[in-house]
């Protein structure tokens, strides 16, 4: 037997759609497309080598919930765009920290434009 999920308005404010949960399709869309894509955010060759290795050998294991691997080098507490804003390297492993799965989704809803949590349409 399959359970039907439960219809919610779109949290986007004033937006009237129904969507099964967080943002209608067209503001998830919209929110994407703000966001842009990871090599567009500056998740290149020399971000993955300088940055990701060097987060994840320090913290092997997620520093937030401290039982699971570190599967994500999360920026940390500025986010990578306020790094280069500020002028500093957000290429530097001190910037960061590591996180699984799971700690890095819920982290990213948060905190970044796009993410399921951020009801303020950005």
């Amino acid at each position: 037997m399959t359970r039907s999920r439960a219809y919610t308005v779109c949290t986007v404010p004033g937006c009237p759609e129904y969507t099964t949960g967080g943002r209608c399709d067209d503001h998830r869309r919209e929110a994407e497309q703000r966001r842009g894509s990871a090599r567009a955010r500056g998740y290149d060759r020399t971000h993955e080598r300088e940055f990701r290795a060097a987060v994840l050998a320090r913290d092997p294991i997620c520093i937030l919930c401290r039982t699971a691997p570190s599967r994500h080098a999360d920026h940390y507490p500025l986010s990578r765009r306020e790094l280069v804003e500020a002028g500093r390297n957000p290429n530097d492993p001190g910037n960061g920290r590591g996180l699984c799965a799971r700690c890095h989704s819920a982290e990213t809803a948060r905190h970044q434009p796009g993410g399921w949590a951020n009801r303020d349409g950005g």
